[in-house]
């Protein structure tokens, strides 16, 4: 039985829609037992630790907090002062989707990008990296990015150097929106480490929300960034969880055996199997390389009412009848092909 009634029980909305990934649940329920000291105090959050640095490397340190957005805001907060800018492309997250949360947590300023693919260049930077030392400007501090970007496009490790330099150059700090690395590293063969602290990211967001866990985060300092005071401007910025065992299992199960990996190469297949199916249909364009897991196209308005009728899925810029179609770690082959196939009948205006 649907419980949604109208709506398809598998939406292409987001990500962050799916469910727990069985091993995730099984972490849980298996963290849920007995008392430990609360905080991250707790030998499950240990050992999470030690699993992460095993992935980034031994100097890593790791702060869990809840969510997406109070990861973002504890890394900026932490290397950013309020007199000073975050640069960032204009579709970033933290520009769109967060409230004005870094305006108002931190006080920076945010000096968003327009760009065609979500990606920042040293091109693109270089005109706004003005003022310095000129007590009437914010001053340039952070360069943010997202990897892949909310476009569903990722850096190349030889874009990523090309920004290191120029951060090098402008005594700037990197900071990275990994919320969904996982898919780019799988997307491009790479490891998680190869696409942030080796590549000259200073500090990640390290998602794991939108690839199988149930909720919770981490951020994760490099290169021998101070970061004593980061573990108070978390608990101000209310993301200290008190049960932490809850968050780390998660990412200690996540990180076993590479899960994050076989999650994120299953939800960018899937999004491969929906590019193939639909790529060729006459009224649909597709607006965006495909690149992970996230396929954005426009429609006719009409074909978008009706579909969102049957399936949840958000527009992406409504003006333009494009919308956002994306693949989770529990997407299947049939969910993909009764999607098209309904797709197929509207477009034909059946």
């Amino acid at each position: 039985m649907n419980p949604f009634n109208t709506i398809s029980e598998h939406s292409f909305a987001s990500d962050n829609n799916a469910g727990v990934h069985p091993q995730i649940m099984e972490a849980l329920q298996q963290a849920n037992r007995g008392h430990v000291v609360g905080y991250g105090d707790d030998p499950i959050t240990q050992q999470a630790v030690k699993r992460i640095r095993a992935y980034f490397g031994a100097e890593t340190e790791v702060f869990f907090v809840y969510s997406g957005t109070g990861a973002n805001i504890l890394a900026l907060n932490a290397i950013t002062h309020s007199f000073e800018s975050v640069i960032c492309a204009q579709t970033a997250h933290i520009n769109v989707d967060e409230c004005g949360a870094p305006e108002k947590v931190i006080g920076c300023k945010l000096i968003d990008i327009p760009t065609a693919d979500g990606k920042l260049t040293p091109e693109n930077i270089k005109p706004v990296l003005t003022g310095f030392d000129f007590e009437h400007h914010s001053q340039p501090r952070v360069i943010s990015i997202s990897q892949p970007t909310e476009l569903g496009t990722v850096y190349s490790t030889e874009e990523l150097a090309a920004l290191r330099r120029l951060a090098d150059d402008y005594n700037l700090l990197i900071h990275m929106d990994g919320a969904r690395l996982a898919n780019a590293a799988a997307a491009m063969n790479l490891t998680l480490a190869d696409l942030s602290v080796r590549a000259g990211v200073d500090v990640l967001s390290f998602g794991g929300t939108k690839n199988g866990m149930m909720f919770g985060e981490a951020v994760l300092f490099f290169n021998r960034l101070p970061s004593a005071h980061v573990k108070y401007l978390r608990k101000q910025n209310m993301q200290l969880h008190s049960k932490m065992r809850f968050i780390s299992c998660q990412f200690e199960a996540i990180l076993r055996d590479d899960l994050w990996l076989i999650n994120a190469r299953h939800a960018n297949k899937m999004a491969r199997l929906l590019y193939e199916r639909v790529k060729d249909l006459p009224g649909l364009e597709i607006t965006q390389p495909l690149q992970t897991n996230a396929l954005f196209v426009r429609l006719p308005k009409t074909v978008i009412d009706a579909l969102r009728a049957e399936y949840f899925f958000y527009d992406w810029d409504e003006a333009r009848n494009e919308v956002r179609w994306m693949c989770a770690f529990d997407t299947q082959k049939e969910h993909v092909e009764v999607f098209v196939q309904r797709l197929k009948e509207l477009l034909a205006g059946k």
